[in-house]
C-alpha cells in the first residue's frame, strides 16, 4: 500500500512538475509571441529610425537677446533643450544613482534589474524596473497607459524603442534628452534647463549636488515632492537621493553629510509668458514671425509650418538685455510719481463734468472688457450685464507698486484703469537700425496693447524738425530771423501762445529750440506742404493721415514711437534712414537657418542737412523746451554731453513726448492716457518735456553709468566730409547779410 502510494506521490509529482514546465513554457511562448506581435507593429505604430533621428517633443522657442541672453520664450511645454556639456556633473550622478545605476552597462534593457524587480513586487515591495532609456522612450513616443494589459503592451514597446535608441545614441545623448524631456510638474516646467531657472535661478552646467539631488528627486513624483507644496517631503526625498550619489561613489561621506544639512534654498521664479524683460516686445515679435513665415513660404522639410510654441526654434534679436532693464527701470521710476501728480491734479474735479464724453469712454470700456466678453457668452442681457458692473466685487487692478486685489464695482475699476498713464520707449542704434530696447506699455499682464509700434498717437512738435529740415535743405541757415507775426495758409492759422510772442524775431535755431508755431507756419509756407510730406516718408514714417496739409507742421498726423524713433535716427546718421530692425536670425533646434534679415537703407537728405539738424536739435536741449536735461538744479538731469532732441506736446495736452538723439543711441518716448479725451488739464504738467523727458534721462544716466555699453558721453555727431556749406555761426551770419544788404543798394534792389 504504501509502496502504491508512493508511486502515485512520484506521478502526481512528475504531473505537477510537467504542468508547471508547460506553464512556463507557455507563458515563455505567449510572451515571445506578444513581443514578436509588438515587435511587428500588430499594437500599434513603433517609431523609425527617422523618428529616432528626430524626436518629438514640445520644444519652447527661446529668444535671445543680442548679448545671448534668454529674454523669453514662446511655448505649449515651458521646455528649453541643452547640451551634455551644458549638464552639471552632479544632475548625472543623482540621474544615475536613483534612476539607472547600471546605466553604462546595458543596452538599453536591465534584465538582472527586472527579475529583482518581479521579485520585490511579488512580496508586496512595488519597485519600478525601467531604465534611463526606457523613461525615455516613454517619455518621447507614448503616455502611461492605466490599462493593466495595455501597459503591458506598452513596456514591450518600450522595451523595443530603448534597444533602438541606444543603437542610435551614445550614453551621453541619452542622459541628455532623457533630461530635455522630463517633467517637472506644475509651473508648466519641462526639461532640466526650465527647472533650473525655476526652482534656483541657474543654468543647468551651475547646479550643485543639493539643487540636483532635489530636482533629480521631483522626476517620479514632481507633485507630492514639490518644494513649494511638500517641502518636507522634497527635502526627505532629496537627502534619499544624496545617500544614492554616496552609496555610489559620487560624493563622499562627509560632502552628503554637509550637503543634507542645507536647507532648500529656493530662488523660485516660475516661468510664465508674461514675466521677464520686454514682454510687448516679445508679442509683437511672436506675430511679426508667423507673418513673415506665412509671406515668405518658410515650411518644414515636408511642407508643415512652423510652430513657434513647439518646434524649439532659436530667435535672435537685437535686444540689448541690460538696456532694456534699464528702459524698464526708468520707467518704472519715473511713471510711478507722474501717476501720483496726475491722481493729485484731477483729485476734487468732476470727471463727468470736465471730460467730454466721458460716459461714452467707461462704455466702451466696458464693452471691451474680458468681464463683458464672459457675460455676454454666458447669456446675459445687457441690463443684467450693466447691474453685474454696478455690484461690489474683486477685481485685480495694475498699479505702479505692483498688482492689487479689491472689493469695487467693476464699472469703477474700469474708471480707475481709464486714468492710468499709459507710456512707451524705443532706443535704436542709428547706424545700424539696431532696437536696443522695446518697451510698448505699463504692465503686459493688464494692458496688452503695445504702444511702440501697434499703436499710433498724434505726434505734437516733434513733426517740426522735418518741416525745418526741409528748410536746411533749400540752404536756409538755422541764424535765419523770422518775424514773430501769425501766419495763415490756405486759411489755416495756429493757435501760439501768449508766453511765446514776446519777441519781435527769431533765428530758426531759436525758433525751433522753444518750439514757437508762428516761426514754424511760416517755414512751411516757404517750403511747402508736399515737400514735407515726400521728406516724412522718405525717413520712414508711413501713416495713413500723413497729408500734405499745412497742419502737419505742428504734428497732427498719427504716427508710432517705433517710426518716429526711425525718423529721428536719419538726424544722426548723416541723413541716411537705416529700417529699424529687432529680428536678427532664426534657427531650428538643430542650428539651420531658417530666416536672417538685414536692414534696408534710403538716402534720406544729404548729408549737411542731416548735420545741421543735429546742431539745431541740440538747441532744443541748451536753450528751448529740453533744459531740463542740462540744468543741475532740483529739477534737472545734469547731462552736458552732445544731445539733441525735440520735446512735443498735442492739443489738450493728451501727448507727452520727447525724441532725443545721440551719436551712438536713438530714443523716443511717448506718455498718454488710453484715450485722448483723459489728460492733465495744465501744459505744465503734460507737456512732452514733464510726462516723457524725464524718462529719457533716467535711462540714459544708467546707459551712460555703464562703460561696458560702448555708449560713450564725449562723442559729438560728426560733420560733412566735404565740410559745410551752410552758415552755423549767428555772427558771422550777420555780417554776410549786413554785406548782401550793402551790396543790394549799391546794386539798386
Amino acid at each position: 500500500m504504501r509502496i502504491q502510494n508512493k508511486d502515485l506521490d512520484k506521478q502526481n509529482a512528475r504531473r505537477y512538475t510537467l504542468t508547471f514546465w508547460k506553464l512556463v513554457a507557455g507563458v515563455f511562448f505567449f510572451f515571445v509571441l506578444l513581443f514578436t506581435a509588438v515587435a511587428f507593429q500588430f499594437f500599434g505604430k513603433l517609431p523609425s529610425f527617422r523618428d529616432l533621428e528626430n524626436p518629438k517633443s514640445n520644444l519652447a522657442s527661446e529668444i535671445l537677446s543680442e548679448d545671448k541672453r534668454p529674454l523669453g520664450t514662446y511655448y505649449v511645454q515651458n521646455r528649453s533643450n541643452v547640451t551634455y556639456n551644458e549638464l552639471s556633473p552632479n544632475v548625472v550622478h543623482a540621474l544615475i544613482a536613483t534612476e539607472d545605476t547600471r546605466f553604462y552597462d546595458h543596452s538599453g534593457i536591465d534584465f538582472r534589474r527586472v527579475f529583482s524587480i518581479i521579485f520585490y513586487n511579488l512580496i508586496g515591495k512595488k519597485q519600478g524596473g525601467s531604465t534611463i532609456t526606457q523613461q525615455l522612450a516613454l517619455n518621447l513616443f507614448s503616455e502611461r497607459a492605466h490599462n493593466p494589459f495595455k501597459r503591458i503592451i506598452q513596456k514591450l514597446q518600450e522595451w523595443i524603442t530603448a534597444v533602438k535608441i541606444e543603437r542610435n545614441y551614445t550614453k551621453e545623448e541619452i542622459l541628455t534628452m532623457y533630461l530635455n524631456t522630463v517633467d517637472f510638474g506644475a509651473y508648466n516646467t519641462f526639461g532640466i534647463k526650465s527647472a533650473a531657472r525655476t526652482y534656483f535661478g541657474v543654468t543647468p552646467d551651475k547646479l550643485t549636488p543639493n539643487q540636483a539631488a532635489l530636482l533629480i528627486g521631483m522626476v517620479n513624483g514632481p507633485g507630492i515632492y514639490s518644494p513649494i507644496k511638500h517641502p518636507e517631503n522634497a527635502i526627505n526625498r532629496r537627502n534619499f537621493v544624496l545617500k544614492r550619489m554616496a552609496d555610489e561613489n559620487f560624493l563622499s561621506e562627509g560632502q552628503e553629510t554637509e550637503e543634507r544639512a542645507k536647507p532648500l534654498g529656493l530662488n523660485f521664479n516660475p516661468i510664465d509668458n508674461n514675466d521677464g524683460l520686454a514682454t510687448y516686445f516679445r508679442a509683437v515679435l511672436k506675430k511679426d514671425i508667423q507673418k513673415t513665415f506665412n509671406d515668405l513660404s518658410i515650411t518644414k522639410g515636408d511642407g508643415t509650418p512652423w510652430d513657434l510654441d513647439r518646434d524649439g526654434l532659436k530667435i535672435y534679436t537685437t535686444i540689448n538685455y541690460e538696456m532694456q532693464d534699464y528702459a524698464e527701470q526708468a520707467q518704472k521710476e519715473y511713471m510711478r510719481n507722474l501717476q501720483l501728480q496726475f491722481n493729485a491734479h484731477w483729485r476734487g474735479h468732476s470727471l463727468w463734468k470736465e471730460i467730454k464724453g466721458f460716459k461714452d469712454i467707461l462704455d466702451q470700456g466696458m464693452r471691451r472688457s474680458d468681464r463683458y466678453r464672459m457675460l455676454k457668452l454666458e447669456g446675459k442681457s445687457d441690463e443684467e450685464i450693466r447691474t453685474d458692473f454696478n455690484t461690489p466685487a474683486t477685481v485685480n487692478l495694475f498699479t505702479w507698486r505692483g498688482s492689487i486685489d479689491t472689493l469695487m464695482k467693476p464699472i469703477d475699476s474700469i474708471v480707475y484703469t481709464k486714468l492710468i498713464l499709459r507710456n512707451a520707449v524705443m532706443s535704436m542704434d542709428p547706424t545700424t537700425g539696431y532696437i536696443k530696447a522695446w518697451v510698448g506699455g505699463d504692465n503686459f499682464e493688464h494692458f496688452k496693447y503695445d504702444q511702440v509700434k501697434t499703436g499710433t498717437r498724434q505726434v505734437g512738435s516733434t513733426a517740426k524738425p522735418f518741416t525745418y529740415a526741409v528748410a536746411i535743405d533749400n540752404s536756409m541757415s538755422p541764424c535765419m530771423e523770422i518775424p514773430v507775426e501769425p501766419v495763415t495758409i490756405d486759411g489755416w492759422t495756429p493757435y501760439s501762445p501768449p508766453k511765446d510772442n514776446i519777441y519781435t524775431s527769431l533765428n530758426l535755431r531759436k525758433a525751433l529750440a522753444i518750439s514757437h508755431n508762428w516761426i514754424a507756419a511760416n517755414i512751411m509756407s516757404q517750403v511747402g506742404p508736399v515737400n514735407v510730406v515726400n521728406l516724412i516718408k522718405k525717413m520712414g514714417v508711413n501713416s495713413p493721415n500723413l497729408n500734405p496739409y499745412p497742419s502737419i507742421v505742428l504734428g497732427t498726423f498719427d504716427a508710432s514711437v517705433f517710426d518716429m524713433t526711425g525718423a529721428y535716427s536719419v538726424f544722426a546718421n548723416h541723413g541716411v534712414w537705416t529700417e529699424p530692425i529687432y529680428l536678427l536670425r532664426i534657427e531650428d533646434k538643430n542650428g539651420n537657418v531658417l530666416y536672417d534679415r538685414k536692414p534696408k537703407v534710403v538716402v534720406a537728405m544729404n548729408e549737411q542737412t542731416a548735420y545741421v539738424m543735429t546742431y539745431m536739435l541740440k538747441g532744443v536741449i541748451q536753450e528751448g523746451t529740453g533744459w531740463r536735461l542740462r540744468s543741475t538744479g532740483k529739477a534737472g538731469y545734469g547731462l552736458t554731453n552732445p544731445i539733441g532732441g525735440k520735446t512735443g506736446t498735442t492739443q489738450n495736452n493728451s501727448d507727452g513726448w520727447f525724441i532725443g538723439i545721440t551719436p551712438q543711441l536713438v530714443t523716443g518716448v511717448w506718455t498718454g492716457c488710453e484715450d485722448m479725451q483723459i489728460s492733465f488739464r495744465s501744459t505744465d504738467l503734460g507737456e512732452g518735456a514733464n510726462t516723457a523727458l524725464p524718462i529719457w534721462a533716467i535711462y540714459m544716466k544708467k546707459v551712460y553709468a555703464n562703460a561696458g555699453l560702448g555708449i560713450k558721453k564725449n562723442v559729438d555727431f560728426d560733420p560733412p566730409k566735404n565740410g559745410v556749406s551752410i552758415t552755423m555761426d549767428c555772427g558771422a551770419y550777420s555780417q554776410q547779410q549786413e554785406q548782401k544788404t550793402e551790396v543790394d543798394k549799391q546794386l539798386g534792389f
